[in-house]
C-alpha cells in the first residue's frame, strides 16, 4: 500500500485534505505532521498516524518520512525563513527515499513583477529546490483562499461598506473546502507528477462584485470605496493593527490591484468533478445571511 504523508494536517486546509483523503484511502496508509498533539486526537482515533514535529526540526522530520511514498508538503504559515523550512521537509523526503512531493503554492501571474514578491517569492523558490531535488513533484498552485474575503471587507460591512484599495483588480477566489477536497483526489490519484495545477475558480470578481452580491444577500446597499493606498494604512493603524498584518493586507491590495490574481482557471472543477462553491454562496455562509 502506498503511504502519503500530509503536513500541517490540523490546519485550516490540512484538516480538510485529510477528512477527504480518509473517504479515498485507508486509514492505515495515511501519516500526518502536526505540531499539536492534542489537535490531531479525532484523526488518530480514526486510524491515522500521527507524527509529532514542525519544519524547523530535522530529527521529526526524519521520522515522519520513514516508509513514505508520497508527501504533500502544505506551506507554512510562518513567515520566518519560510524558504528555510521547505528546504528542510523537502530534503527530510529525500533522504527517506520518498517518490513524490506534492506543494501547495500560490497562482500567481508574474512573482518578479508583483508588489507581493516580499511576501510570495519563497513559493516559487520552493518548487525551485523542489525541482532540483530530482524528486517527482505536483505543484498545486491555489488561488486566494475566498475566506480571506471577510478579513479584507471587515466584520461591519453591511453597516460600514467596503473599504478596500483593490481597484479593478480581478480574482479567482476558491473556497478552502474546494481546495482540500480537489488536493485530497489528486492525493489519492495516479499520473500527476510533475504537472502544475492552478487551482482557482473558473470565473473572477472585483471588490465591486462582493459588494453588490452583499446587497443582494442582505437587503442593504453596500458601497464599494477603493482607497488611495496611503488612507487604507492609515485607517488600518487607526484600528491598532499589528504592524505585520497592516503591512500584509496593504500589500495583498497591490496585487489584487495588480491583477496579479487574475487567472480563472477551470482545472479544480475538472478535477472535482462539480461546480465549485460560487461566491454567493459562499457569502451567505460567511456572513450567516
Amino acid at each position: 500500500m502506498e503511504k502519503i504523508l500530509v503536513t500541517g494536517a490540523t490546519g485550516h486546509l490540512g484538516n480538510i485534505v485529510v477528512e477527504n483523503l480518509l473517504k479515498k484511502v485507508s486509514a492505515g496508509q495515511i501519516s500526518i505532521l502536526v505540531r499539536d498533539e492534542a489537535k490531531a486526537q479525532a484523526l488518530k482515533a480514526k486510524g491515522v498516524t500521527v507524527n509529532i514535529g514542525s519544519y524547523q526540526d530535522i530529527h521529526s522530520l526524519n521520522n515522519a518520512m520513514k516508509g513514505i511514498d508520497k508527501v504533500l508538503l502544505i506551506s507554512s504559515s510562518d513567515f520566518n525563513d519560510r524558504i528555510g523550512q521547505h528546504k528542510n521537509v523537502v530534503d527530510a523526503a529525500k533522504q527517506a527515499g520518498v517518490k513524490h512531493i506534492l506543494y501547495t503554492g500560490v497562482t500567481l501571474k508574474d512573482i518578479a513583477a508583483s508588489p507581493l514578491q516580499p511576501l510570495l517569492q519563497d513559493h516559487f523558490q520552493t518548487e525551485d529546490y523542489i525541482k532540483e531535488s530530482g524528486l517527482s513533484f505536483t505543484f498545486l498552485q491555489n488561488s486566494l483562499y475566498a475566506e480571506v474575503i471577510p478579513m479584507f471587507v471587515g466584520e461591519d460591512v453591511l453597516k460600514t461598506g467596503i473599504f478596500f484599495p483593490a481597484g479593478e483588480g480581478k480574482v479567482p477566489f476558491a473556497v478552502r473546502k474546494d481546495l482540500g477536497e480537489a488536493i485530497a483526489i489528486i492525493l489519492a490519484g495516479e499520473g500527476h507528477e510533475n504537472k502544475t495545477y492552478h487551482l482557482t475558480a473558473s470565473k473572477t470578481y472585483l471588490f465591486a462584485d462582493i459588494a453588490a452580491e452583499l446587497t443582494t444577500l442582505s437587503g442593504r446597499k453596500v458601497n464599494y470605496t477603493s482607497l488611495e493606498d496611503d488612507a487604507f494604512e492609515d485607517m488600518l493603524k487607526q484600528f491598532g493593527l499589528p504592524e505585520e498584518i497592516v503591512l500584509m493586507s496593504v500589500l495583498f491590495a497591490k496585487g489584487i490591484k495588480n491583477n496579479d490574481f487574475n487567472m480563472a482557471d477551470g482545472t479544480l472543477e475538472s478535477i472535482l468533478g462539480r461546480e465549485q462553491t460560487d461566491l454567493r454562496m459562499f457569502l451567505k455562509e460567511a456572513f450567516n445571511l
